[in-house]
């Protein structure tokens, strides 16, 4: 019997690729249900291709224009937070790929978890946000949990060589982004289109900078932090530019286990849909005895890359600081996109709305909302002056 497949958000990087992943076993998987924020005409080639029974635009204008543009086709076109939160509860639906991009993830994934769903987890800012939460309703109503960054599936899968209690530390991996060699100096003066150059990964504009400024490697420490039940001195960034070891675990005893791949993300991708089994396929494979293949490693400059340890600093606050720290940082980087502030500006644009937030300590969906509202304000509030 198919699995039936929702993906939300579709259109985008991990959207797309997840629809190739389904391409390649269509015996076992039936698309349920698609969405999209805003991208309509991207969703109604999906849609005539793979006939869903659902779709959902978050755009409520779009959606009743998409409404017009397939209403020849036997398909419900839901809208809104709503319409996402529907999609993703659907009784019928066997697995929910989040793969929406940012805060808007989390209520989605809630509503998914609290319906017992397996989540094939790509928004690894529902998890900075609101970790405890999620975490806390995944236990509650048995949902299982599976990452499909690159790194946190790294993990879940080397983590299958030992118990919880045997881990000693995990390591996630960087690819370093596109300013890995630059001097401090040069950073300062680097465009939005040599940040959107990443040297390993096509990935959507939000993430490439998240990677430049390696607040995508903060994120991640965070999201490791509730997802795996680690202590953050547990969680150790290392640059390794190759981005073939995709992260490892180091136990007890001093063995380290690590996961290895080509920079893609359809393995990822399909082990969170094939997990517990693993299945063949016909990916690119990493050749070693044809590759002049070099592994390098070296610490994170944190003065270059401050981002990383403002994550780190959040992390180690807790409550709703974590939440605060992700929404200045998407409107940071929007800045930053259309020139409003510079890169080195990031996270200094950060650093100012924590020191300035009235930390809650509540994990609640209205308490890490109202965080994140805040935070959003005050953060393009701060960016006018700079």
């Amino acid at each position: 019997m198919s699995q039936k497949i929702v993906i939300l958000g579709s259109t985008g990087s991990i959207g797309t690729q997840s629809l190739k992943v389904i391409d390649c076993f269509p015996q076992k998987f039936e698309v349920f249900g698609l969405s999209a924020a805003s991208n309509i005409d991207l969703l109604e080639k999906q849609v005539r291709s793979y006939k869903p029974q659902f779709a959902a635009v978050l755009d409520p204008q779009k959606a009743e224009t998409l409404r017009k543009r397939v209403k020849d086709l036997c398909i419900t076109v839901l809208e809104g937070d709503e319409g996402l939160k529907e999609l993703a509860s659907m009784e019928s639906a066997t697995v929910i790929i989040v793969a929406l991009v940012g805060f808007s993830g989390l209520k989605p994934t809630l509503a998914a978890v609290q319906k017992g769903k397996k989540v094939a987890l790509a928004n690894k800012e529902t998890l900075v946000s609101g970790g405890e939460l999620i975490m806390a309703e995944a236990k509650k109503y048995n949902s299982i949990l599976i990452p499909v960054d690159s790194e946190h599936s790294a993990i879940f899968q080397c983590l299958r060589s030992g118990k919880h209690e045997e881990v000693s530390k995990i390591i996630l991996t960087a690819s370093g982004g596109p300013f890995l060699n630059l001097s401090a100096a040069e950073i300062c003066h680097v465009t939005p289109s040599e940040a959107l150059n990443h040297p390993n990964w096509a990935m959507g504009s939000k993430i490439t900078i998240d990677s430049a400024t390696l607040m995508n490697k903060g994120f991640e420490v965070l999201e490791a932090l509730w997802l795996f039940q680690l202590r953050l001195e547990q969680i150790e960034v290392v640059v390794h530019p190759q981005s073939i070891v995709h992260s490892m675990v180091e136990f007890l005893d001093g063995s380290i286990i690590a996961q290895m791949g080509l920079p893609d993300m359809f393995l990822p991708i399909q082990y969170a849909l094939s997990y517990p089994e693993r299945w063949d396929n016909r990916y690119p494979r990493l050749a070693f005895n044809e590759e002049n293949l070099n592994l390098n490693f070296m610490p994170p400059d944190k003065k270059k890359f401050p981002c990383l340890d403002l994550a780190y600093q959040a992390g180690k606050i807790g409550g709703t600081m974590p939440a605060v720290l992700n929404a200045a940082n998407e409107i940071a980087v929007a800045k930053f996109l259309s020139r409003k502030i510079s890169f080195m500006q990031i996270p200094e644009l950060l650093e100012t709305v924590m020191c300035r937030h009235k930390l809650l300590r509540s994990s609640s969906l209205e308490e890490i909302t109202i965080a994140d509202e805040w935070a959003r304000e005050e953060a393009k509030k701060l960016s006018s002056a700079f």
